[in-house]
């Protein structure tokens, strides 16, 4: 792959030349994006501000462990195996069975056949609340039903329709209207996860081992679906960083080109030119932005005239309204324990609460209230929020990963890598961060977190820890460029907010995903549609890549440049 951080620069195109279509951001979705059209023949140039692309997929090692930076397995979601299908990319993937852990006792999800155990699981835990149990076992059965008809096929988007007759009408046509209604039903459930749980149970503690294997607000039916989502899963041998790698040489292979610390900061649209941060010009005909929504409102901060300034007016008064969604803090340990110690614990990867009380329990006053006293002197400040960070690494869901129990190749010969991630707020470590004590707060979260592992489902695992390491939400921030460290795109809005988030919501509505305001640029990626993940960037990569060629088809057999403006259609 060419790459101007490294390549002689006479091999790659002079700064200045116009390609076919410019993508900005490598992620997964610029990935899929750049694979189709470079795959098409069209001159590709993919721009990415940080030194590794991939985004939140990827892979590193240290000390001889490897360790995946960003997503830990793969849910398919009849997406992403047909994609590379589709593409000709042969990768090995293995079964990535999911556990569920509440305190000392474990199961592992294997479709809706397993709700069962589940239901018992939380019934040995709260014995007075089992009729409360089964309820809602039954709306996750209900959903996971809607959302397996749903995922039922691979995606049309991704198969050749053309070649397979009696697919398309024996199949495709009769799963098509079964998707009209299960989608609507599905979409119905759009209430936040706590609240609707509400309608089942008072135990709080209940709602709370059940919701905290979810990011905040996430709306019900996506949160439920999951249950049946979670026997979906699998991993690719080598690490999940091995998907970056044959989607970047598939794209070299087609003479598609990768630019890394390559950040877009203003891009002409009369011109049809971007201006990287570091002064290079590069034209395009077409353009898919694929990063930080923000960063492209930015770029093109001087559209303000006409009517195409109003739409733009528009569409930053929602970005400014509306904030990043959830992200994460992650430990990771390299352990001198075999991984037979963790299969019999956790599994290759598993949802772990340590206690049933739940985050609800907290007894410290909650860190927003303490961040908003003005009254408070710094070291105050600082004694209160190590207060709440130390209940809440106890009382929360966790996250476990073990690479090697997939790979054994992953991890030195007898030992172990583990990650251990959980949900924690951008805006506290920001605060923090600005305090000073960003360092103290990571030390105080690794030693916390070993000592709740200890204590509960690894006894003994401290003593044998070989290294042990942290990220948090600015880190995601600083090498994605993601604002707020946000792995989930847009925040989950409150009711009040519903219809103003600058991105798509209805599943109906995904191949309006694509479309910006702004004339020859399309969008894609996680922030385009809301909630997001790995299948939806996939998604909207590929929608943004046909737009495109679509639209270039038209230009060639016109002979020009089309001039329209406005928004795609």
């Amino acid at each position: 792959m060419k790459d101007l951080k490294t390549a002689d620069k006479r091999e790659t195109r002079e700064a200045g030349n116009t390609y076919d279509v410019i993508v900005v951001g490598a992620g997964m979705a610029g990935l899929t994006s750049a694979a189709y059209l470079s795959k098409a023949g069209y001159t590709t140039l993919l721009c990415e501000k940080s030194e590794k692309p991939g985004g939140l997929v990827g892979s590193f090692c240290r000390q001889g462990f490897s360790f995946d930076a960003g997503i830990r397995a793969f849910e398919n979601s009849g997406i992403v195996l047909p994609m590379l299908a589709q593409l000709g990319i042969a990768l090995e993937f293995v079964n990535n069975p999911v556990v569920i852990g509440i305190e000392d006792t474990q199961m592992t999800l294997e479709g809706v056949e397993s709700l069962a155990a589940y239901a018992t699981m939380l019934s040995a835990k709260f014995p007075d609340n089992q009729a409360e149990i089964a309820a809602i076992i039954d709306e996750i059965r209900k959903v996971t039903g809607y959302m397996d008809v749903l995922y039922g096929i691979e995606n049309p988007l991704f198969m050749d329709l053309t070649m397979d007759k009696e697919y398309l009408f024996k199949t495709l046509l009769p799963w098509l209207l079964k998707y009209q209604v299960n989608i609507r039903k599905a979409q119905k459930l759009n209430e936040p996860i706590e609240s609707y749980l509400l309608r089942f149970t008072k135990n709080q503690a209940i709602i709370d081992v059940i919701s905290q294997h979810f990011f905040e607000k996430m709306p019900t039916f996506f949160a439920l679906s999951y249950f049946g989502l979670y026997s979906d899963y699998s991993y690719l041998i080598g690490g999940t960083g091995r998907l970056v790698t044959a989607m970047r040489d598939f794209i070299a292979a087609h003479q598609g080109e990768l630019v890394l610390g390559t950040e877009i900061s203003q891009i002409d649209i009369r011109t049809r030119q971007v201006m990287t941060r570091d002064g290079r010009r590069f034209g395009y005909q077409e353009l898919i932005w694929c990063g930080d929504m923000k960063a492209l409102y930015k770029a093109v901060d001087d559209a303000k005239s006409g009517e195409l300034g109003s739409r733009v007016w528009e569409q930053q008064q929602k970005i400014h309204e509306n904030c990043g969604g959830d992200s994460i803090l992650t430990v990771y340990l390299g352990v001198n324990l075999e991984p037979p110690y963790f299969a019999r614990r956790c599994g290759p990867h598993c949802f772990y609460t340590p206690s049933k009380a739940g985050l609800s329990a907290i007894q410290s006053e909650h860190w927003p209230a303490v961040l908003a006293d003005p009254t408070r002197s710094a070291a105050d400040q600082q004694t209160a929020l190590k207060a709440w960070v130390r209940e809440y690494l106890e009382l929360t869901t966790y996250e476990i990963s073990c690479p090697a129990l997939r790979d054994p190749a992953l991890a030195p010969a007898g030992k172990t890598g583990v990650i251990v991630s959980t949900l924690m707020d951008y805006r506290l470590v920001k605060a923090i961060a600005e305090a000073g004590w960003y360092r103290d707060f990571k030390d105080l979260c690794e030693e916390q977190i070993l000592a709740v592992l200890e204590n509960s489902v690894f006894p003994g695992l401290t003593e044998q820890v070989e290294q042990c390491f942290s990220s948090t939400p600015l880190t995601i921030e600083r090498l994605t460029g993601n604002s707020g460290g946000a792995i989930t795109g847009w925040a989950f809005p409150d009711d009040a907010k519903a219809g103003k988030l600058p991105a798509v919501s209805v599943f109906r509505k995904i191949a309006k995903t694509i479309e910006t305001p702004l004339p020859h640029i399309y969008q894609a990626g996680q922030w385009t549609f809301s909630p997001s993940g790995l299948p939806v960037s996939i998604l909207t990569g590929k929608l943004a890549a046909d737009g495109v060629i679509k639209q270039l088809k038209k230009q060639r057999r016109s002979g020009r440049s089309s001039d329209e403006s406005g928004a795609r259609r």
